[in-house]
């Protein structure tokens, strides 16, 4: 039988314990995956008993306490706290999702957090998303128009044009979507990805975009488009309720179909 063995230094370790001081009921061990590049030394599992009758009902809330109150070098992004700007993405209790839009009440017993999957890390929580970012400026997202309206100044939209947006522009391209599609884990080098996909979509189905055949042509690769098996797990992912996986399959039926005018 063939045996995978991870290199010795990405053997995660069990790490250093914080107890907690308080005497409130209601303590929840976290168990966050902690990695710092400058030490040289593998990564390590640390646990913390937070009280949960002195913290905020989010998982983000958790991180925030046990930075300020009980280790300082916890590192995490972290911005709008409403599930807007995508930054606290990470793996908490074995699904990817947004820290500052899941309760810690949803997890039963301990709650296990780690960084993105598949993905560089630079610290501790903080994944490396520049192949991500590169991917999704290569999809040129911005207007195109070489036209303008009927009134000279700016195209106007019918609402059903207008309606065939929704579900599309709400993408936060947190980048928990591609993280758990197993395609983007190994070939994230080639296949663009649900979050970038979907992003693409947004632009090729845009009425007032003027380059829908330009930007077929540029996902119409057996890699960069057909890679995805329609696995569903970006879709479960989506911590916005969208649906990547249609949005990719609306981009193959309009190549196969040569709907692309």
């Amino acid at each position: 039988m063939v045996q995978f063995a991870l290199p010795q230094n990405s053997k995660v370790e069990k790490g250093n314990y914080f107890s907690s001081k308080s005497d409130s009921k209601n303590i929840k061990k976290i168990n966050i995956y902690r990695w710092d590049p400058e030490n040289n030394k593998n990564p390590r599992l640390d646990t913390y008993e937070v009280d949960m009758e002195n913290c905020g009902p989010m998982v983000l809330d958790v991180l925030i306490k046990i930075k300020n109150e009980i280790d300082s070098t916890l590192t995490f992004r972290r911005s709008c706290r409403e599930g807007i700007c995508g930054s606290c993405a990470m793996n908490i209790d074995g699904s990817n999702t947004l820290a500052c839009t899941k309760s810690a009440k949803e997890v039963a017993g301990e709650i296990n957090i780690y960084p993105l999957p598949h993905m560089p890390v630079i610290k501790d929580l903080v994944p490396d998303l520049k192949q991500l970012y590169k991917q999704y400026q290569s999809i040129e997202p911005w207007m195109q128009s070489k036209t303008t309206g009927d009134n000279g100044i700016e195209k106007l939209q019918t609402v059903e044009d207008r309606s065939k947006l929704d579900g599309l522009y709400e993408c936060i391209l947190c980048a928990c979507c591609s993280t758990s599609c197993p395609s983007y884990w190994w070939n994230g080098d080639k296949y663009l990805g649900p979050a970038v996909l979907l992003q693409a979509y947004r632009w090729i189905i845009d009425s007032r975009d003027d380059e829908r055949k330009k930007r077929l042509k540029k996902v119409a690769d057996e890699l960069k488009l057909f890679r995805c098996h329609t696995i569903m797990n970006c879709t479960n992912a989506c911590p916005k309720g969208l649906n990547p996986a249609k949005a990719i399959g609306s981009i193959k039926k309009m190549l196969v179909t040569s709907d692309n005018s």
